[in-house]
């Protein structure tokens, strides 16, 4: 198992699909092949190598994204087999941090479907340098080609099908050719018929690692067809480039707790050294510094794991010591947080013995939010529940059973609701005032609507004569640390432009934590002013079927609201795709099974939101009370005579002791 060497950096590899695409039995393959594993298991005999927990080999998915180490002609490779389950993209999203490659499995059957889609969209927008794998081309109705053809009209058609082998010294011509398009010394030696086969295998591997160049093979992994021809274009076709003698830096990308409560950091060290008992210096989510020391360092293989006392750049490790190192962080002589793409369109209340104490499980969701953020558990104080975000019913099914296994709890988890969000659709001024008795603090805050899916973005125009550095950076902090509610829902506020215009402070009486009330009230009171929109969540889908069941197709679709591009013709089968909201769409797959008698397609991914289709309907189910809420007022607190006192939002601006700017 790699821990420290003189050889190269180890190369990362994540393995990506939509689910039933043959991916993990691909990382058994490789696995074998590379010596990692002595046999090689199968997801339909449970047992293959990195489904390793009971709920994975049960419902024959892989839930959790594990890893592995392999060598190959004496470079290291670390493997990473991801969820391909849409309800645990989060955890898949998680891996692509830390990906030096990836590798797209496709079913030669089935060719592209929805989650494909998603995990595409997401390697463009991470950059990740991409091989394509196209499997099961022993079944039938398997067509390579088609595959080939579909991925270069929707994805990219810089696809490059390497059906023959290559090396150093033998290139077939479609590669030079391939490669001397996309370069123009090459193509000039080509021309010239003085083309070094050398050259362009360099070139090669330089427009895979900048995503000129997709490379794509075919085989049947259950067959072990095809892979070792794989393994070979990837030693020819892979490089590290980390710099272990450079200052440390590393990501954490995963966090773990063992039954008895240790916590696991795993993190990627971008560059450097990383040693036993060395200090870390980190930032928490609240902002707070911590120094902490490492207490040892593990590289897991599996479930099982060596210890080492350095770990090197390159490396996926996963360290004791680190008490609230938050995925996505990153430590050393980096400074970037990463933050997750997928959000999740649906939330539930934990329903559990009204004889257990609600903060004891709250400890325990907390501890389960620690290891996937998008779980945003919320604390409802007022009503004494507690709520998790989900991606849909399979993730609550497991979540469900990791409770019961970690904690020894039974908890069930109420119907799923949708989760809505809300926007402004005007620019408007909001001002808050805070000032109680030996208090002080005022904000101005100009709030624009923003581009659907951008959240909220915060920046300052307020003259430091005005406001010192420190408390407008306070005011940014207050306004971006967490969701905020809006007045529609009580449901988060998104989408938004937040300028800091100007503010005030007393030099006496104004501490840390009046302008966070200062800052929440201005944001509260421009909300209450604006022309406010809900938003819902939306499905992009695609759907298959015969010809006579289009009409009724797109009269569902009309029905639930949603919006469609013209049908195509595809053979005897129609192609329709577009969007609806999740809340009328999202058991939609039921019924067109049903009247299709199974033979209607439908793939469907989350599209991010927008207005909803009846917000009336909506707030008046939610009922939420904006006067009554505990957390937030639209109000603003002033003083007179030695007592503090309130000042409705709609009256305030004429109280404010700065004059509001338009």
């Amino acid at each position: 198992m790699y821990c420290k060497g003189s050889e190269a950096s180890p190369i990362t590899i994540g393995l990506l699909a939509h689910v039933d695409a043959g991916k993990t039995t691909f990382a058994e393959q490789l696995l074998y092949h590379a010596s990692g594993i002595k046999t090689r298991g199968r997801v339909d005999h449970q047992d293959a190598f990195l489904d390793s927990h009971e709920m994975e080999r049960a419902r024959g998915i892989t839930i959790f994204a594990d890893q592995a180490v392999m060598k190959y002609n004496e470079q290291s490779y670390q493997l990473i087999d991801t969820p391909g389950h849409v309800d645990f993209s989060a955890e898949m999203e998680r891996a692509l941090q830390v990906m030096d490659y990836a590798v797209v499995i496709l079913s030669a059957v089935e060719g592209i479907e929805g989650h494909t889609e998603t995990v595409w969209q997401l390697l463009q927008e991470y950059g990740i340098p991409t091989f394509i794998f196209i499997n099961k081309i022993d079944r039938t109705g398997a067509d390579v080609q088609r595959v080939l053809e579909a991925l270069r009209q929707q994805f990219s058609p810089d696809m490059l099908y390497l059906a023959k082998g290559i090396d150093e010294s033998m290139l077939p011509e479609e590669v030079i050719t391939a490669v001397a398009e996309r370069d123009e010394a090459l193509m000039e030696a080509y021309l010239e018929d003085n083309i070094d086969p050398r050259q362009v295998l360099a070139t090669l591997k330089q427009l895979v690692k900048e995503r000129g160049i997709f490379p794509v093979m075919s085989g049947a992994a259950l067959l072990d067809q095809g892979i070792a021809d794989w393994m070979q274009k990837m030693q020819l076709l892979m490089e590290s480039t980390y710099e272990v003698n450079a200052s440390f830096g590393a990501r954490v990308y995963k966090v773990r707790h063992e039954p008895q409560g240790t916590r696991l950091t795993f993190m990627k060290i971008l560059a450097g050294k990383l040693r036993v008992r060395e200090d870390l210096c980190y930032s928490t989510s609240e902002h707070e510094e911590l120094n902490q020391k490492i207490t040892s360092i593990r590289v897991y293989h599996g479930v099982k794991y060596t210890t080492c006392d350095e770990a090197s750049a390159g490396q996926l490790v996963a360290v004791t010591g680190l008490t609230d190192a938050a995925i996505g962080l990153c430590i050393g002589n980096y400074s970037d947080r990463v933050e997750s793409r997928l959000v999740s369109a649906l939330k539930s209340k934990v329903v559990f013995d009204l004889g257990i104490s609600s903060r004891e499980v709250l400890r325990y969701f907390m501890i389960l939010q620690a290891e996937d953020p998008t779980l945003h558990v919320t604390w409802e104080e007022k009503l004494e529940e507690i709520h998790v975000d989900v991606m849909g019913m399979i993730q609550l099914e497991v979540l469900q059973q990791v409770v019961l296994d970690r904690f020894h709890l039974k908890v069930t988890f109420s119907k799923p609701e949708i989760l809505y969000k809300e926007t402004i659709a005007e620019t408007v001024i909001g001002c808050g005032h805070f000032e109680p008795l030996k208090h002080y603090a005022e904000v101005h805050l100009r709030l624009a609507p923003a581009k659907r899916g951008e959240g909220i973005t915060y920046r300052s125009t307020c003259h430091v004569e005005q406001l010192s550095t420190g408390y407008q950076h306070l005011v940014g902090q207050h306004l971006l640390e967490k969701d905020h509610r809006g007045v529609l829902t009580g449901s988060p506020v998104t989408d938004l432009y937040i300028t800091l215009l100007t503010g005030a402070a007393h030099q006496k009486h104004t501490h840390g934590g009046d302008f966070r009330e200062a800052a929440l009230r201005a944001l509260r009171q421009g909300l209450e002013q604006a022309n406010k929109i809900l938003l819902e969540p939306y499905y992009q889908f695609k759907i298959k079927v015969d010809a006579e069941l289009i009409g009724r197709v797109m009269s569902d679709i009309q029905l639930a609201h949603g919006e469609f591009d013209p049908p195509e013709m595809l053979g005897e089968s129609m192609f329709i795709q577009g969007r609806a909201p999740v809340a009328t769409f999202m058991h939609y797959a039921v019924e067109l099974a049903s009247f299709t008698k199974g033979k209607g397609a439908i793939s469907m991914k989350l599209g991010g939101y927008q207005p909803c289709h009846n917000p009336e309907q909506v707030i008046g189910r939610i009922g939420y009370d904006r006067s009554a809420d505990p957390e937030y007022t639209s109000s603003s607190m002033f003083c007179a005579k030695g007592a503090g006192y309130s000042v409705p939002w709609d009256e305030a601006p004429s109280y404010m002791h700065l004059e509001i700017q338009e």
